[in-house]
């Protein structure tokens, strides 16, 4: 039986990770999944938060968008709008964007552009949580 199992991140920009690891842990839309290698074939919406990685025994974080996730006993594919390694993270320009995109949920919005904000909202949170988190 496999200790491992392939972990792979896509972006519309990039592969954003491609590697080994022992546990995923990701923000599905019906709460908090925990994934380990021989897991049962799954395929699921993730919703804006933060993925940790269990890799040598280590705990890494990204932080991550909307999207979906495939997974199957030996690989999770994970395909998202954003995904940023917790020390990518510019902390001050997630703060910004957060107070920004708060600022323009108190104005008057349609549908759409309400939509479009919540999302820019959701990502500077996740970037917040998972930055903040390596201060600990």
């Amino acid at each position: 039986m496999a200790n491992t199992l392939k972990l792979e991140i896509v972006t519309p920009e990039s592969k954003t990770y491609s590697e080994e690891v022992e546990m995923v842990t990701l923000p599905a839309a019906e709460g908090e999944m925990g994934v380990l290698p021989q897991h049962v074939p799954l395929m699921t919406q993730i919703v804006p938060g933060e993925i940790i990685v269990r890799k040598d025994g280590r705990d890494y974080f990204l932080a991550v968008g909307e999207g979906f996730v495939e997974i199957t006993a030996g690989r999770v594919a994970i395909m998202t709008d954003m995904a940023i390694r917790a020390e990518n993270v510019d902390e001050a320009k997630a703060e910004e964007a957060r107070q920004r995109a708060e600022a323009r949920l108190a104005e008057k919005l349609d549908d759409e552009e309400a939509a479009m904000v919540s999302a820019a909202l959701a990502h500077s949170l996740a970037q917040l949580k998972v930055k903040r988190r390596q201060h600990r």
